[in-house]
């Protein structure tokens, strides 16, 4: 027999697959882009499965660019900004994130050959969670679209968040896709006809609490924080936006002028506080990488830090929190570390992206952020790359981030505050962010600068996932950033006083300081802890199957 397809037959289904390929990627892509859109990723994945099965069904050979290529698209639509800040960079994260997608869905389809039913898309669930999981701590890391991450805007669907952070997210996607995929397979393949009346009031019920049950149970957690910003403490906050081009910083001005920028705002705002001497603790807050002439151990050397030491004088129980590129000098004969470099004869210098808060009796503390960004912050696994980025000039970041995490505190006399600071990447890692509030923050920072990404979708997206931080650990957020969006976020995720893009702002406001503990921030991230067991016990149980007949 003739095993050759009619042209038109083949041209159909060449259609139908890349159709099934751009639908997925476009749901997909929507929740990141639109507001309250997340509710389309808990079928979005539904075409990417039935693109597989009818390629399988076909005879289809070289699947692989097809799913590649979904994966690509979905990459492409929702992190082409990337590319304004470093096209060699954005490209990367786009084709080498779609292809650790693409190999979890090449592991996928090896396990149908040995797997039956339903155990497959089980194993599909559990290994692309525990592949999210694992993205968190890995040392080159992007975890920007973590299927949970697509409720960043449309909060009001997750506030249960609290309990299981963005995978139980991913986990609620997985099982809505892969119940409704398994519905439309029983009823293409004729089989619904063969369920009696029990099975299939047991599917359609099954189905529907799958997809109601998270909502309805986040409304009743939802309003438990209606009135969150309303707690007896309070902290005062006044956030400056600069609004200062970072592709023209020391071009267009100096450190003076941007620091004289900085403090005419405050002082307006501050006015107030002169004729109240009772006034208590307040924090102003400046945005990440504000000056970068800060010496670790040696402060009185930046003229930075003593300009605000002056200004603070005059506001008693100010606390100003800023961002600094921050420096270590060490005199050595040899290298210190794998990540100094030489600016002299026996002289290195380590560098850091850091907050630091201080007042007017010239207290300071500071914080060197850890997560930092792959390539342009810092140089992953520094021992083999150090070396090569040496041969190329230098070219890549090499800050150097602390080991944990450390709070800052505003101080007013005797009583004390404490906050936690994240520096601008770092508040997309959940469980990290956690340890904030474990080692007692009662309040959030979030110091940003996501002017490098230009008017695109990036730094709206950046924004949205403090929502996600704040209902993990209901702790409010007071977020500056140097070119917007600058805002308050309550303890329920909602965004309250926003800032324009690319325009000065100031925003005077109060958050609540809240002592309690949510299951998340307690237990951790359960879900991806499970989901990782149970693919490692599902991978050595294929492996055996590979192996014996």
């Amino acid at each position: 027999m003739c095993d050759i397809k009619p042209t038109g037959l083949m041209k159909k289904e060449n259609i139908l697959l890349w159709g099934l390929v751009l639908l997925f990627a476009v749901l997909m892509s929507i929740p990141f882009i639109v507001p309250h859109c997340g509710i389309l990723a808990l079928f979005g994945i539904v075409p990417l499965l039935c693109m597989e099965r009818v390629a399988d069904m076909t005879g289809k050979k070289r699947i692989w660019i097809y799913h590649y290529s979904a994966f690509v698209l979905w990459n492409a639509i929702t992190t082409f900004w990337v590319c304004n800040a470093t096209v060699g960079g954005g490209l990367f994260a786009i084709f080498a994130n779609a292809f650790q997608m693409s190999l979890i869905f090449g592991l996928f389809r090896i396990s149908k050959r040995k797997f039956k039913g339903a155990l497959p898309y089980i194993f599909l669930m559990v290994a692309w969670i525990a592949w999210e999981r694992f993205y968190f701590d890995a040392e080159i890391s992007w975890p920007w679209l973590v299927l949970g991450n697509s409720f960043a805007r449309t909060t009001w669907a997750i506030q249960w968040y609290e309990f299981t952070g963005a995978l139980g997210g991913s986990l609620w996607i997985w099982a809505c896709n892969l119940g409704l995929f398994g519905l439309l397979v029983s009823i293409s393949d004729g089989s619904v006809s063969g369920w009696n009346g029990k099975a299939k009031a047991a599917a359609a019920g099954g189905i529907i609490t799958v997809f109601a049950a998270p909502l309805i149970i986040s409304g009743f957690v939802g309003r438990q924080y209606a009135d969150a910003m309303d707690a007896q403490d309070q902290l005062p906050v006044t956030i400056v936006q600069p609004n200062i081009d970072p592709y023209n910083k020391f071009q267009a001005m100096t450190q003076a002028q941007q620091n004289g920028l900085f403090l005419s705002h405050a002082e307006k705002a501050l006015e107030k506080r002169l004729a109240d001497s009772s006034a208590g603790p307040m924090l102003l807050i400046a945005p990440e990488t504000f000056t970068n002439d800060i010496i670790c151990g040696n402060y009185p050397r930046s003229r930075t830090w003593k300009g605000f030491v002056s200004f603070l004088q005059k506001y008693p129980g100010v606390n100003l929190l800023f961002g600094a590129s921050a420096y270590d000098y060490i005199n050595s004969p040899e290298a210190p570390s794998h990540t100094a470099r030489n600016i002299g004869k026996d002289l290195w210098v380590e560098s850091h992206n850091s907050a630091l808060i201080m007042d007017g009796t010239a207290r300071t503390e500071i914080f060197h952020k850890s997560k930092l960004v792959v390539a342009v912050e810092m140089t992953p696994y520094p021992a083999l790359f150090c070396k090569i980025d040496d041969l190329l000039g230098g070219v890549m970041g090499r800050c150097v981030g602390q080991e944990e995490v450390s709070l800052l505190h505003v101080r007013d006399g005797a009583e004390v505050i404490p906050i936690g600071c994240a520096v601008c990447y770092e508040s997309v890692y959940g469980e990290y962010y956690t340890d904030y509030i474990r080692k007692g923050a009662r309040a959030m920072t979030i110091i940003t600068n996501d002017a490098w990404w230009g008017d695109t979708p990036g730094y709206r997206q950046h924004l949205s996932y403090a929502s996600l931080r704040a209902i993990e650990t209901r702790r409010a957020i007071a977020r500056c950033a140097n070119t917007g969006i600058s805002a308050i976020i309550s303890p329920s995720g909602e965004i309250l006083q926003p800032t324009p893009w690319w325009e000065p702002a100031v925003i005077e406001s109060s958050i609540p300081l809240r002592d309690d503990i949510t299951f998340y921030v307690s237990h951790g991230d359960i879900t991806g802890r499970v989901c990782t067991f149970l693919f490692i016990l599902l991978l050595l149980a294929l492996i055996v199957r590979f192996r014996t007949r």
